[in-house]
């Protein structure tokens, strides 16, 4: 079974992770031949489900976390449960399009690829894609973030969080490649925002669980004296990276 590293802090989950691009949506479905089903496995509160149910007749969202799901985005066209990535209690090949946003790093890839080989159509996609930490145009503020993500929280993070780091491109994913790409999406923040970002982090919550402390209430004042007096929000961009293929 997938790990779980978000159950703890579901409500921040929701709250300051990104959303993703219509652009990265469209340039999946142009390798889609039908829109009948798609199946959003980690889906997490239901971000990348939502941008698949405008596309859809149908899609099913799964996660293990009950806590996650119960501040899932509803949509007639959405149908959320608990279920494991690696075995769930769908029909033989039902869906059209698989995805996992932001989660194949937490997943068993082997058994879940058998379990992509059995419920998707012969002909059907595969899509996971993930993203790294945002950046900004002032460089102090990227600075910022980056030391706090390497050297405040870097042991804490789990061992998969490589695969992040490697956007993908070392994990067991037996299909036919398609041509993937890269994109971005922007976000406008107030510093607290920024903050509850990084507060949303598993190696954060690895943190706290293990010293009882909040990592980023401490390293606070060493953002605010980076951040410009001039803004009050500034523009962070999560670069985001996809593999596609076919089955």
């Amino acid at each position: 079974m997938a790990k779980d590293r978000f159950s703890d802090q579901a409500t921040l989950y929701a709250s300051y992770r990104p959303s993703y691009p219509p652009e990265l949506i469209n340039y999946i479905l142009q390798f889609v031949k039908k829109k009948e089903r798609a199946w959003d496995c980690a889906t997490g509160n239901g971000q990348a489900a939502v941008l698949l149910a405008g596309h859809f007749e149908k899609v099913f969202a799964t996660d293990h976390s009950e806590k996650q799901l119960a501040l899932a985005i509803p949509k007639q066209n959405i149908s959320y449960s608990v279920s494991s990535a690696e075995h769930t209690p769908f029909e033989d090949h039902y869906f059209d399009l698989i995805t996992v946003a932001q989660a194949y790093h937490w997943i068993r890839a082997e058994s879940f690829a058998r379990e992509v080989k059995r419920v998707a159509k012969k002909d059907g996609i595969i899509a996971i894609w993930g993203y790294n930490i945002p950046f900004c145009d002032f460089p102090v503020v990227n600075e910022c973030i980056e030391y706090f993500y390497k050297a405040i929280v870097g042991k804490y993070w789990d061992p998969e969080r490589r695969f992040i780091d490697e956007e993908y491109k070392t994990v067991h994913f037996p299909y036919d490649e398609l041509p993937g790409r890269r994109f971005e999406f922007p976000v406008e923040w107030q510093l607290m925002q920024l903050a509850g970002y990084l507060q949303s982090w598993s190696s954060v919550m690895n943190f706290q669980r293990m010293h009882n402390h909040n990592l980023v209430d401490e390293y606070l004042p060493q953002l605010v004296k980076v951040w410009p007096d001039t803004e009050e929000k500034l523009l962070f961009r999560f670069p985001i990276f996809l593999r596609l293929g076919r089955l």
